[in-house]
């Protein structure tokens, strides 16, 4: 059985430290890769990778050797983030900027960075609201490639893309649990007595109400999951939910007109 051809980004990615540092100017590493293969971007903007980084994809991509884009920043020894815990708050903000899991903590707890994870990417240092996180340097005079490993990078690649997974299967679990509360609220309006008329129509303009944060959850899934970048649909349904409630405070208002 034939093994599937890798494309050019995966090349691209495969030549790459997987820091997910975003110092190339994209979220990810993948990101990069893909815009090098397009040609949008490139292939010297990545600082963890350095001049033998530059050198790696230039040879993949037959094109010259030139130098590491310092808009993007300079080549450096490796560093890893270190957390002064007698300053650490526990806000848990470094934590969700870690794009590889390598920090240790809960809420309003002692945090620490797992030295063997750190990619020494920085990004859990402007989110501390404290300063407690320091960048220090483990591997003076080797830069780049030198001072990282393609076991590491391989490493680093596959925490990224599981944290990456799991941050969705959270979102998708909250979404389905706000549903299943919207659900349960629509059903709960639905079976609801009303004693009176003025009832029964608070009642109907809080149905809609529900019904269309639904109908607005759906299509922005929907959306989600598609890719797609515009909102065809909504402004419909909002027009169409507008004029119901409107038409249900009308009738509410001829109620209370005398008779």
């Amino acid at each position: 059985m034939s093994s599937i051809p890798k494309t050019l980004a995966d090349q691209i990615e495969d030549l790459l430290p997987q820091t997910q540092c975003t110092k190339c100017g994209y979220p990810a590493c993948r990101p990069y890769a893909e815009a090098v293969a397009h040609g949008s971007a490139g292939y010297n903007q990545c600082p963890p990778g350095g001049a033998e980084g530059v050198a790696r994809l230039a040879k993949l991509l037959g094109k010259p050797v030139i130098p590491l884009n310092p808009i993007n920043g300079a080549e450096r020894p490796r560093p890893v983030a270190v957390i002064d815990e007698s300053l650490c708050i526990g806000c848990t903000l470094c934590i969700q900027a870690c794009p590889v899991d390598a920090i240790a903590g809960a809420a309003k707890q002692m945090h620490t960075v797992v030295p063997a994870l750190c990619t020494g990417c920085d990004l859990c240092v402007a989110p501390c609201p404290v300063d407690c996180i320091a960048m220090v340097d483990v591997t003076p005079g080797r830069t780049g490639w030198d001072a990282w490993s393609q076991e590491q990078a391989d490493a680093a690649r596959e925490r990224h893309n599981f944290r990456v997974a799991r941050l969705r299967r959270e979102k998708e679990e909250n979404d389905a649990r706000l549903a299943a509360k919207a659900a349960a609220k629509l059903k709960a309006v639905e079976t609801e007595a009303a004693l009176s008329d003025e009832e029964k129509a608070a009642a109907e303009r809080k149905k809609a109400i529900i019904q269309a944060a639904m109908e607005r959850a759906r299509l922005k899934k929907e959306q989600m999951a598609a890719q797609a970048a515009g909102a065809t649909g909504m402004a419909d349904v909002s027009r169409s939910v507008k004029k119901q409630i409107d038409d249900i405070n009308h009738r509410l208002e001829q109620q209370k007109d005398p008779q």
